[in-house]
């Protein structure tokens, strides 16, 4: 994310087992209203399938209990909002706006 040389991010928590990760990527992720809004964005996802003591970890660290969690940072590298659980492409359009 201190790469991000004043670029937006977007940090995506994700399982092969997890459904709604699966959802968000099929239908929110694959949106072209979405990926429009998204194109100026830093994409990071953390792969925390394993859910190993790392993965465990890092959940801790950015204070989720599992995924589906996305966090978002501003151009500072400061989080600016997250979304909990599955949204929507509709509803995800307006959480995005935390990015501008």
């Amino acid at each position: 994310i201190q790469g991000a040389a004043g670029q937006p991010v977007l940090l995506d928590f994700y399982a092969d087992w997890c459904v709604s990760c699966k959802e968000f990527e099929r239908f929110t992720f694959a949106d072209p209203q979405v990926v429009e809004q998204l194109k100026n964005t830093l994409l990071l996802q953390a792969d925390v399938t394993a859910n190993s003591d790392d993965d465990k970890a890092l959940l801790k660290r950015f204070g989720l209990f599992g995924p589906p969690g996305v966090i978002f940072f501003g151009r500072d590298g400061k989080e600016s909002g997250r979304v909990i659980g599955y949204e929507e492409p509709e509803k995800f359009l307006k959480s995005l706006q935390v990015l501008k």
